[in-house]
């Protein structure tokens, strides 16, 4: 059994004799027994075990846990204490749980916690995000990912700029002449795919016994018709043994244009390929109407080219008769100058999307009382919408409506 040693005169010598003080202090001093010194050390905080024991830690010395001879070793390192009486106050000594056994699960889920918070948030932000995205696109009724103010062509450093457009989207422009019985007559295109797709107008190609393309480098190509829809003046045709390396334009979306707009047109007008003019969006859904007998074209191809393709416009007919075989489509209407050989060209938005396909513009010198200080273009133009454009491919793909 552990004995605990005391020095002499520091505890009691009997169990029914008051606490001593250690004889440190001195003898004259008074000696208040309420007011008991501080403790010579720092007392021991207790260690909880299993429910409905608790064990008082000592000073080091143990106790037998029986009320003889123990003397409580957990009251040892108080000096001057009273022992605990043996029949009243029982002492239940235990060892104390190595923290290997304590519960692992507490400190993980610790862990755990702010990753899983941080994975929660993440996923209501996503599923937030997401939901937000497509409620817009709902209510909008706009497919964002072809917006003509969410693809940007032109590089950063030219953004906004004309030379900027000019530079990323002339490569996808290109010229067209058709020739026919009568003669024949230039235009202008769109590469739409790599395999050598190109968008254009149909009074362009109409009636067109061979066509031939000049892309924006100079070299030429032979193409056929795909499809053609006189109703829309719309045509495809594609190139044979189309070259690698094709530069595509990118189809923005004309229900995102405004008045207003800044725009650029390419075309080939008189046959100057690759010729750039810019302006502005000057109004929306106009009402043009054009001819679609396919006579008109070859009148035109046997004019040398002239390109002066009559339409109709707020009641008044312009470059001509359009003949009583017409059709009507909304168009976008433009000052960017428009001349004859710009039909089947693109008018772009300043990101260098192609947000419209050129189709009929006035020119004075289609006017006989006109004097020819005043031809050429007056900055009044039009463009099917790019819209009806990508509506109507599917349909041009499988031979058109004209087929």
């Amino acid at each position: 059994m552990t004995e605990s040693f005391r020095r002499s005169g520091e505890y009691p010598q009997g169990d029914n004799q008051q606490p001593a003080y250690p004889q440190q202090q001195h003898a004259s001093s008074p000696v208040n027994p309420e007011w008991p010194p501080p403790p010579a050390y720092e007392p021991v905080a207790p260690v909880a075990v299993e429910p409905g024991t608790t064990v008082w830690p000592g000073s080091g010395q143990g106790g037998s846990g029986s009320g003889g001879e123990g003397h409580g070793g957990g009251f040892a390192g108080y000096p001057g204490a009273p022992e605990p009486a043996a029949a009243s106050t029982a002492v239940l000594m235990a060892e104390p749980v190595p923290a290997t056994e304590a519960p692992a699960a507490a400190p993980k889920k610790r862990a755990k916690g702010p990753l899983a918070l941080l994975a929660a948030v993440a996923i209501v932000a996503a599923a937030i995000g997401g939901g937000t995205a497509y409620g817009i696109q709902e209510l909008t009724g706009k497919d964002t990912t072809s917006s003509s103010t969410s693809t940007t062509v032109v590089p950063t450093a030219k953004k906004g700029t004309i030379a900027g457009v000019a530079q990323a989207v002339s490569p996808s422009i290109v010229e067209i002449n058709a020739t026919s019985n009568a003669g024949s007559s230039t235009g202008s295109g769109v590469i739409i795919t790599t395999s050598g797709e190109i968008i254009t107008n149909n009074h362009v190609i109409s009636g067109a016994s061979s066509i031939k393309v000049q892309l924006s480098n100079g070299k030429s190509y032979t193409a056929k018709v795909v499809g053609t829809d006189s109703k829309k003046d719309l045509a495809l045709i594609k190139l044979e043994n189309a070259p690698s390396g094709l530069k595509t334009a990118t189809l923005g979306n004309s229900d995102g244009v405004q008045v207003g707009d800044d725009v650029v047109a390419i075309g080939s007008p008189e046959g100057l390929t690759g010729t750039v003019t810019s302006g502005i969006v000057s109004a929306l859904d106009r009402d043009v109407t054009v001819s679609t007998d396919e006579s008109q074209s070859q009148d035109q191809q046997s004019q040398g080219g002239s390109g002066q393709w009559p339409f109709e416009f707020g009641g008044q007919e312009f470059n001509g008769d359009t003949g009583s075989s017409t059709t009507t489509y909304k168009a976008l209407q433009t000052d960017a100058s428009l001349n004859p050989g710009n039909s089947g060209g693109a008018l772009i938005d300043m990101n260098g999307n192609i947000i419209g396909i050129n189709s009929a513009m006035y020119s004075a010198a289609s006017d006989s009382s006109s004097s020819s200080s005043s031809a050429g273009s007056v900055g009044l133009g039009f463009a099917i919408p790019i819209n009806t454009v990508k509506s109507d491919l599917a349909s041009l793909r499988a031979g058109g409506s004209d087929s």
